[in-house]
This record gives C-alpha cells, sequence and structure tokens, in this order.
C-alpha cells in the first residue's frame, strides 16, 4: 500500500507514532540529564582520591566488530578487518569510601587497515573496586561515557550504517575490566570495549556506529 495512502487512510496512527517517538526523546534527554547530574554532584561528595596512584596510562589494541554492543559485551560477534590502537590518560579525581573511584580520562586512537583515521576521546568514569576474589586475583569494573571525535567519518561506520547515517562526532561508551595480581602495585591487564554511537539518535539520527574489543596494560603512578 503506498505511504501516502496509508497516511491519508490512518491519521491517528501516524499522530500516535510521532507523539510516541518525541515522548521516547523526551524520556531519553531526562535519564542522560539525570546520569549527567549524577557523575558531575556525586563525587562531589566523595572524600578526594589519594595521592599515590591517581594518575594511570593504558595502551591497548583493539578490533572493530560486526556486531551491536550487546553482542560485543557478550562475546557473540564477528571481526572486521579493521584495528585501533588506543593510549588512554586517566586521573582518579575522587572516591566513593573503598568502593567506587571516579575519573577522568583522555584518548588518542590510532585507526589502521580498513580506515586510516585519527580519533580522539573524553570521558567521565565510574570504577567498582571490591570483589570477592581480590585477594588472589585483583580485580576493577569500570564504565565511562563522554564524547569521541574522528577527524574524518568512520568508513567502517558508513559501510555499516550507510552513508549519512554517521558522523565524525559521537557519543563514546567505555566498559573495562582491570586484573592485576594482588603484589603488583603499578601494573595490571586490561580488556576494553570501544564504542560510538549516536545515543539512540539524539547526535544527528545516529542510532549506532562502531564497537571494538581490545586488551592492554595499564600502569599506575
Amino acid at each position: 500500500m503506498p505511504l501516502f495512502q496509508i497516511i491519508c487512510e490512518n491519521p491517528r496512527r501516524l499522530i500516535c507514532l510521532k507523539s510516541c517517538r518525541r515522548a521516547g526523546n523526551i524520556e531519553y534527554r531526562r535519564v542522560l540529564l539525570c546520569t549527567s547530574l549524577i557523575v558531575v554532584f556525586l563525587p562531589a561528595s566523595c572524600s578526594p582520591a589519594m595521592a599515590e596512584g591517581d594518575w594511570s596510562a593504558t595502551l591497548y589494541g583493539a578490533v572493530l566488530l560486526k556486531g551491536n554492543l550487546s553482542d560485543a559485551t557478550l562475546l557473540n560477534s564477528g571481526f572486521e578487518d579493521s584495528y585501533l590502537t588506543a593510549l588512554a590518560i586517566t586521573r582518579r579525581v575522587a572516591s566513593y569510601g573503598d568502593k567506587i573511584d571516579f575519573e577522568l580520562e583522555g584518548q588518542i586512537v590510532k585507526h589502521f587497515n580498513e580506515q586510516e583515521h585519527w580519533e580522539f576521546n573524553g570521558l567521565g568514569a565510574a570504577r567498582w573496586l571490591p570483589f570477592p576474589w581480590d585477594n588472589y586475583l585483583d580485580t576493577s569494573f569500570a564504565f565511562g561515557a563522554g564524547l569521541s571525535v574522528a577527524t574524518e567519518t568512520p568508513d567502517v561506520e558508513e559501510e555499516r550504517r550507510g552513508d549519512g547515517q554517521t558522523q565524525e562526532v559521537l557519543t563514546y561508551l567505555m566498559l573495562e575490566l582491570e586484573l592485576a595480581l594482588p603484589d603488583s602495585k603499578n601494573w595490571s591487564c586490561v580488556t576494553r570495549i570501544h564504542h560510538r554511537s549516536g545515543a539512540f539518535g539524539l547526535f544527528n539520527g545516529v542510532t549506532g556506529a562502531s564497537n571494538a574489543r581490545g586488551f592492554g596494560l595499564k600502569y599506575r603512578f
């Protein structure tokens, strides 16, 4: 049935669809605002971080994935023939007792093989510290969100999403699992999910972009 005929015969359905989409965008913006307020004001109510180990440098390599974010997290995704190397500098800015650290991070990323551009990311993160097995394998888990700026529109994202369905500036998400031996004060191993997206259409209607999974080393100083 032609789209014009559907609209003419079902005006109420069209109005309802637009209203639902508008309500969904409003609700998403409310959630984003609440999350931002928590990230900004909660660390201010926490104790300052200790001087030793406030800074860290993480060097990791990653391969881009074919699936979405949930596929990447659940290790249920194929691989693109595209890779990246990233250097992340992180500053711990506050702590909530001995349970949560709050961090700020900047990244420099170089892509290669199917795409050759640079990428610059800035984010805030929260890191959960206590795990039952820390006496045997010191573990932490971090989640971060911020902005990602690519020096050009990424080719892999255009191929996956279609022309005009991505752009240089998008939101950025980071998930990191850190593992270290208990007597290792400075060095640890990490695995990361490196995610760019349009935040459900908040950025120029972009609903998804790219994911990468990587491994690397972290040094605290």
